[in-house]
């Protein structure tokens, strides 16, 4: 009796050891990975495990620098494939033709492509907002430029109406009640921008990091004032987004994505050594410029009332016609 009572004993223990498997399985709990990621889902019935990604060569992307370097998206099963434009709405309407699958952008064009209904987008990952000295208005020493009170009928540099370059500095300007709309607008692209301030083909500039530092070595560029002040203190700057399409078509897909770029925004957030040298790599800066310039606040998660500010402060300016509600264009986050 004592033999087949331990016996019998033995297979309830396998049964509900296979029980719990079948409900792990099921759920997609799997075995967590040293880091705590699932690391048995991973790459398993992705809909899509090559992705294109539209991106902007800018310190932004260090996260998503990381995620490819460090073996990440490798771990989630996709294969990332980068694609470089020229400007943040460049890249979302890569992801609008079907050339990228999710677009990297300030945020401005996402929301103006809603707004003009142009495309159907959604919100599918943070990456920066604006920090102290990473977003600037700068000049260089022969511009007529020396304060922010000078910029009146002045000719600035952006890279393209209605995007963060042209709402930023028409905000901050706004804040300090210098009137803009005498504002002749010169529209350059972020690598030409030292080189026309020298030249005299604009006044002033809106600069992002790293070329806020570049421009400093190369034409002796100085701010005029930093962007993180007043309305723009922390602003939401930079996410990605997918078509809404997309997005429905590719759940796990866009869960794996998330996953690996949440991992190595932890990471390039709590370790800038980590950041510096892809910088140089990607971003093509020198060591010591990658060792100076200033990091914008890396985020992953997306909050829909930080996110808030950015159509809000659209409609103000009156870059779109009507109110948009953030929480209605962000797209299933994993994790939450």
């Amino acid at each position: 009796m004592f033999g087949i009572t331990r016996r019998s004993g033995r297979v309830r223990a396998r049964h509900v050891a296979l029980a719990l498997a079948a409900v792990m399985t099921a759920t997609g709990c799997g075995a967590l990975g040293p880091d705590g990621s699932n690391a048995s889902s991973s790459g398993s019935g992705l809909e899509k495990p090559t992705l294109k990604i539209s991106i902007l060569p800018t310190t932004d992307l260090a996260p998503f620098w990381l995620a490819q370097d460090s073996g990440y998206f490798k771990d989630e099963g996709l294969t990332v494939e980068s694609v470089v434009a020229s400007s943040g709405q460049a890249s979302l309407a890569k992801s609008i033709s079907g050339d990228a699958d999710i677009a990297f952008s300030t945020y401005p064009p996402f929301f103006t492509a809603k707004s003009t209904g142009a495309a159907d987008m959604q919100l599918v990952a943070d990456a920066t907002s604006v920090n102290a000295k990473s977003n600037a208005i700068v000049t260089v020493p022969n511009s007529p430029v020396k304060t922010i009170f000078d910029l009146a009928g002045k000719k600035i540099a952006i890279t393209a109406k209605n995007t963060a370059s042209d709402l930023l500095t028409r905000s901050v300007m706004q804040d300090h009640n210098v009137d803009f709309g005498k504002v002749k607008w010169v529209l350059i692209q972020l690598p030409n921008i030292a080189a026309a301030l020298q030249q005299g083909q604009a006044d002033a500039a809106y600069l992002p990091e790293p070329y806020i530092t570049q421009a400093a070595q190369t034409a002796g560029a100085i701010p005029v004032i930093d962007i993180n002040t007043g309305a723009t203190q922390d602003f939401p700057l930079t996410g990605y987004g997918a078509t809404t399409k997309w997005v429905r078509e590719n759940p796990k897909t866009l869960s794996a994505f998330q996953r690996a770029m949440q991992r190595a925004t932890h990471d390039a957030t709590n370790d800038r050594a980590k950041v510096e040298p892809l910088l140089v790599r990607f971003a093509k800066i020198d060591e010591d410029t990658a060792k100076l310039l200033t990091l914008p606040g890396y985020g992953s998660i997306l909050d829909a009332r930080r996110l808030q500010r950015v159509p809000d402060l659209l409609l103000q300016l009156g870059a779109i016609p009507n109110p948009i509600d953030v929480n209605s264009m962000i797209g299933p986050q994993a994790g939450r």
